[in-house]
């Protein structure tokens, strides 16, 4: 990792929320003294209680921790109600759709929209405090609204992303056993319609019988089946109902939604978030790291399927007062310059995207940039993996213009929000490092048994003390829970909480994240992190993105084998010398410990529509196994095809 450091821009963050190391650190220290008062103090400040809370952290039960659990509030309440007095005008959501249409609701217009849809919920479906909701929506509007009406009357949702098949819906439907499934007739995609209520039937067809109705969004008005006594209209119904609700108050440990994580092999966990603790964080990581101003015009390109969309498009921009964007589109369509385009067209000062996004814009448009008025850009974030540090300078230097702090921000759908990252008017940054926890996380890297991981060694990225966004169950399965998060390691013989993922922390403190711990390959006994290996093979000037796993081999156990996405594959004459050269940037980079025995060059990667990268297919390919994983979710779900064929080549 290099060590090179690049400073905040101190004319651009004079005033931000944390303006300095020491100030970062004062606040550490606080919390290291007075961890409950720490907390306590925050929510009180941040929160609009309906009813104050006199209990901080309740540890009785760990790992079932309970934080401010006899205070009461409402989240679409803490999002919506309380900025009608300072913000009723200021625009709350910009949508851009797919094909370039946009809509504007201000704060003011949330609030009707958010309480004719409650409304409609509990009149029309009989959603009362408890109840789940299963939305499995497109990114426009409703997808939000629905999730807040929920909020606003108690209901728990569950959000399914839009690309999981019938058999993923019906297992989290089942799992959630859900009354009400709100989805669209489908949406747009590159320009052409793409459906979802069809999913929806396939998915009720068996074993849903918990499912008493669907309330159907219309938005692309492709012809679609309705079934009568179960299907209904939702600008039919919601346009009748009153545009005034009553908030409901619930405890602060109440379940403000489940989300499942993929299940590609088991059952999908249903990760299980409070109201409280979490809203305080999504609202406090907006205002920290993306140091959130009140004329600032914010974008996060996830799904609202997605962790990153529920704390980054809608609950944590909305709690801060935000104006959040939402798009419907891809990053690439008409042309490689949309991103950039609508940054200069809506102003744009805070811009979010995956590091897969970032690399796939290097590639197509490496130009565009240079093309747009970015000047309004302040901060630049990356999230759902580690970002290689030729990805960073690109971002940094071609689309932040050099003047842009970038936060390359860690955290998991079970942290609720980011726990490790730079603070754009505070941290010195060092390119592909997450940095250093936020306030109040006492993120460690340790042995299994707590003992600290000396500097530039492995360890185990772990937080040792509870903090209020933490995931509080599995839905439905309390063992799994703590056997998943609280199973491997210990301090002070005390189980802690372990992310799952390897990292490294350096003389100066920094953190680097390695990769899943469960996502290593064995060479010759030696267990070789694949992000570590990646990340090296991304250093030769020609590759556009890659994708380590691991090939059963006669001797060392398993080999290295990697797929690789070049920048331009036109003039690559000798595939075996471009290996070579690949594996001497490894050699030089990790030792030869971590060469790979063999390379696949291909088009594209099997990428989910979020952008993660599905290992688990490229590792059946290459020990020529049937494909058995759902491919419906890819954005590209041909690509496995094509992989396989070169595959077949080589062999």
């Amino acid at each position: 990792m290099t060590e090179e450091l690049y400073f905040p821009n101190e004319e651009r963050f004079r005033d931000a929320a944390i303006k300095s190391m020491d100030e970062y650190h004062a606040l550490m220290d606080k919390a290291k003294e007075d961890y409950e008062g720490f907390w306590g103090d925050l929510a009180k400040e941040k929160i609009s209680w309906f009813k104050p809370f006199t209990k901080i952290l309740n540890e009785e039960n760990a790992p079932f921790y309970k934080w401010f659990e006899d205070g009461e509030l409402n989240v679409a309440y803490q999002c919506v109600d309380r900025h009608l007095a300072t913000r009723k005008n200021k625009a709350a959501i910009i949508f851009e759709g797919d094909n370039g249409d946009q809509k504007v609701l201000t704060y003011r217009e949330l609030f009707y929209e958010v309480n004719k849809t409650a409304n409609l919920f509990k009149n029309q479906f009989n959603i009362k405090k408890g109840d789940r909701v299963v939305l499995y929506m497109p990114m426009i509007p409703e997808a939000a609204i629905s999730m807040l009406a929920c909020a606003k009357i108690g209901a728990i949702h569950s959000v399914v992303f839009g690309g999981f098949s019938a058999e993923a819906l019906r297992d989290r439907i089942i799992d959630a056993q859900a009354k009400l499934v709100v989805t669209a007739d489908g949406a747009f995609r590159k320009g052409r319609p793409y459906m979802l209520k069809p999913v929806v039937d396939q998915a009720l067809e068996e074993g849903c019988e918990c499912v008493e109705a669907v309330c159907v969004v219309e938005r692309n008005g492709e012809d679609i089946h309705w079934e009568a006594g179960r299907d209904y209209a939702y600008y039919e119904l919601v346009k009748s109902q009153s545009s005034q609700c009553e908030p409901v108050a619930v405890e602060a440990e109440h379940p403000l939604f489940l989300l499942y994580t993929s299940g590609s092999t088991g059952k999908p966990k249903g990760v299980q978030h409070s109201s409280a603790g979490y809203i305080l964080w999504a609202q406090l990581t907006m205002e920290w790291v993306f140091d959130i101003k009140e004329n600032d015009t914010y974008w996060c390109t996830a799904d609202v399927g997605w962790i990153t969309g529920h704390t980054y498009i809608v609950y944590g921009p909305l709690a801060a007062g935000a104006t959040t964007v939402m798009f419907e589109g891809v990053p690439t369509f008409p042309d490689a310059g949309r991103c950039w385009r609508m940054v200069e067209e809506y102003q744009i000062n805070q811009f979010y995207t995956a590091p897969t996004a970032i690399r796939l814009l290097h590639k197509t448009g490496a130009d565009e940039p240079g093309k747009y008025d970015l000047s309004s850009l302040r901060i630049l974030g990356t999230v759902g993996e580690p970002i290689d540090p030729a990805a960073w300078k690109w971002y940094y230097e071609e689309v932040g213009g050099g003047r842009c702090s970038i936060v390359d921000t860690y955290w998991q759908t079970e942290t609720g929000g980011h726990v490790i990252s730079p603070l754009p008017g505070a941290t010195p940054i060092k390119p592909g490092c997450a940095t250093f926890p936020l306030p109040g996380i006492m993120a460690e890297v340790i042995e299994e048994d707590g003992t600290p991981t000396p500097a530039g060694e492995k360890g185990f990225a772990c937080i040792t003390k509870p903090w209020p966004s933490m995931i509080r169950n599995i839905w439905g399965d309390p063992d799994r829970f703590v056997k998943s998060y609280f199973g491997d390691c210990k301090k002070e013989g005390k189980p802690v909480y372990f992310t799952g993922d390897g990292a490294m922390i350096d003389a100066d403190g920094y953190i680097t994240i390695t990769g899943r711990t469960d996502d290593v390959i064995n060479v010759s006994g030696h267990r070789m992190g694949t992000a570590e290996v990646e990340a090296a093979i991304k250093k030769h000037e020609n590759v556009a993105a890659v994708a380590v796993v691991g090939k059963p081999h006669d001797i060392k156990g398993e080999g290295i084998f990697a797929y690789v996405v070049l920048k331009n594959d036109e003039g690559v004459a000798d595939e075996l010398e471009t290996m070579k050269e690949i594996n001497t940037i490894i050699k030089s980079e990790i030792g030869a410990i971590a060469l790979c025995d063999d390379m696949a060059f291909v088009p594209d990667l099997p990428k989910t529509r979020s952008g993660k990268i599905m290992r688990r297919i490229l590792r059946s390919l290459v020990k020529g196994e049937k494909i058995t994983q759902d491919t419906s979710t890819l954005e590209d779900p041909g690509i496995v095809t094509k992989i396989e064929e070169i595959i077949q080549c080589k062999c």
